[in-house]
Parts: structure tokens; sequence; C-alpha cells
């Protein structure tokens, strides 16, 4: 008598379907998860600079200045200004890179609210920008 023996595995048909399924739930839940993804970089953002300007008022309390645009945030972490009184580093580690790997831009210049300007150009790394390309800190004034 003759048997016929089945292969066992999947048909062509059946992994182009489960492929198309994948695709399908890719397409509705992907952007909501880059969406999320965005969004905590702007909130690490806002609190990294929420935490370096802590260290700056820290610091300012010691040499009674802010640091110079030539200093910049560097001063934080080395006294590269010689000041007697600095009493550092005011920082755990390293100085952050903000979420989108770019420096903070600081500058002693006022901003609307505090007397020094500190922020991350955001998403797109250019002054302005809306939504999460919006600059995020204190920004300066404008001209």
């Amino acid at each position: 008598m003759l048997t016929l023996r089945r292969n066992s595995g999947f048909t062509l048909l059946e992994m182009i379907v489960v492929l198309v399924i994948i695709g399908l739930l890719m397409g509705l839940v992907g952007p909501r998860v880059f969406k999320q993804a965005d969004k905590a970089k702007v909130q690490t953002a806002e609190t990294q600079v929420v935490m370096l300007k802590g260290a700056l008022q820290t610091m300012r309390l010691d040499i009674n200045r802010f640091p110079t645009k030539e200093e910049g945030l560097a001063l934080l972490i080395n006294n590269v200004s010689g000041d007697t009184n600095w009493d550092g580093p005011y920082l755990d580690g390293e100085l952050p890179l903000d979420p989108w790997d770019r420096p903070y831009q600081y500058s002693p210049a006022k901003s609307k609210s505090q007397p020094f300007t500190l922020y991350s150009m955001g998403a797109d790394g250019k002054l302005g920008g809306e939504e999460y390309d919006s600059d995020v800190g204190y920004v300066p004034l404008a001209d």
C-alpha cells in the first residue's frame, strides 16, 4: 500500500499572509511608538536643562558669576577660569549632550526668564521650529 507523506512547514501563501498582517500591525503601531520616543526626548531635554540650570546657580553662589561665553558649560566640570572660589565639579560625570546628540547652547545673555541662555535646538538642530523641532529651555531673546 502506498502512503503519502505530507511535508510539514508553511506554504508560500501562508508566509505572505503572515507578513501582510505583520506589516499592517506595524503600520498602525509604529507611528505611535515613534511619537512616544520623540515626546520622551523632549522631556529628557527639559529635565537636563533644569539640572544644568541648578548646577549653574550653585556655581554662581561660589564664584559670584555665571560662566562667560568662552568658558561655557565646561566651567561646571573643570575650573578653566582658575577662580579660587570654584568648588566643583558641579555635575557628576561629563557634560551631557542633548537627546539628539548635540551640545546644549549656552550664553551669558539674558533669556526671557533667566539671566542666561541655555537651550537645546530640538530635533531639527535649528533655531525655532514647531512641535518636536522647537527649542527646549531658556532661549535667547528675539532681537
